[in-house]
């Protein structure tokens, strides 16, 4: 994002300052998914909604790091305002599973010791990320899934809900559509997998993120989902998969994914990133490019990354045709973005 973050612009009033280059206090960016994004299937209202929670969920991350919080609290703290909100697929907007509830991923990682925390299919969490904390902190393991992450969520005195709480009517909506047109391509196809590889794109992939730098110089990746409309059998995504849907080493850098899961596990989206930064010896803007826009495109996968490196420079690189988006380093004001920054 640092190419394109340079060009001025102008969001929910406010003047966009270019990221610099040099070493930073803190930093910090989050994404609230990609996909077909597009301004003309959009109202100007429904726009600065999504603009304004964007903003409060990067401003209360920022305000963290700036107060000397640790990248990890900020990258909370960003999160939990994208699940409260029912705007994203996560948390209160998680979408719909085939047989209409909703399971929940979430992933984090410390970029300082590389310990991380992770959980899937979970029901009745309220904040996944927070769980996956816990997860991280609390417990002797990477991943807990399904009843046992719950139960483990239970002892740790975290917030439980019925799974209703996670219903909206926009989900639901999407889910209907999503039953229409795999029963009418499974009809025609023969064939249930066909016919879900054939749903538009939008229904794949939605996922919230945040990556941030703090005044100590360590670097913390997270993300949670609701992963696709209409997943069956527990379908599990690149979200709370670590390597693939997050990943964080202060060596090189922090990443949260966003898009078609089965590409980014496949190609190790998030670890690949940092491992090309490290290896290669090449900027964090050049080694998330190549991955979301050569290496991704090449296979047919779609999506996008946010990625922080240890001198809290940003790339926020997609390949579809938007991205919720939101970035800001110390002492500059936020930027926030939705479709693609004009040439």
């Amino acid at each position: 994002m640092l190419k394109t973050s340079l060009l001025a612009a102008v969001v929910l009033g406010l003047t966009v300052s270019p990221l610099s280059y040099a070493q930073q206090d803190f930093a910090i960016a989050i994404h609230g998914g990609a996909g077909t994004i597009l301004k003309k299937n959009m109202t100007p209202a429904k726009q600065k909604k999504y603009e304004a929670t964007l903003l409060e969920a990067v401003n209360t991350g920022y305000q963290l790091l700036e107060q000397g919080k640790t990248s990890q609290e900020a990258v909370i703290a960003a999160i939990q305002i994208l699940e409260e909100s029912p705007l994203f697929n996560a948390g209160k907007g998680a979408v719909y599973t085939f047989e209409g509830h909703h399971e929940l991923d979430a992933s984090i990682m410390d970029g300082k010791t590389l310990n991380a925390g992770a959980v899937s299919g979970v029901k009745t969490v309220k904040s996944p990320i927070a769980l996956a904390q816990k997860v991280m902190d609390e417990s002797v393991h990477v991943m807990l899934s399904g009843d046992g992450a719950e139960l483990f969520a239970e002892q740790q005195g975290l917030t439980l809900v019925d799974n209703s709480y996670f219903n909206t009517k926009q989900r639901y909506k999407a889910l209907k559509r999503a039953k229409k047109k795999l029963a009418e391509k499974e009809q025609e196809l023969k064939d249930f997998q066909a016919a879900h590889e054939s749903l538009p794109n939008h229904y794949k992939y939605g996922t919230v993120g945040a990556v941030a730098l703090d005044k100590q110089g360590n670097l913390t990746a997270g993300t949670s989902t609701g992963g696709m409309t209409a997943k069956r059998w527990g379908r599990v995504g690149d979200a709370p998969i670590i390597g693939a849907g997050t990943y964080a080493n202060n060596d090189s850098c922090a990443v949260s994914a966003t898009g078609h899961g089965e590409y980014f596990i496949r190609y190790h989206v998030a670890a690949d990133i940092c491992a090309r930064m490290q290896y290669q010896q090449i900027p964090l803007e050049q080694a998330a490019n190549k991955v979301v826009n050569d290496v991704l495109v090449e296979a047919g996968g779609n999506g996008g990354v946010i990625a922080i490196d240890a001198k809290g420079n940003i790339s926020m690189p997609f390949n579809s045709a938007g991205m919720y988006r939101a970035s800001r380093v110390a002492g500059q004001k936020p930027y926030v973005a939705i479709f693609k920054d004009k040439k």
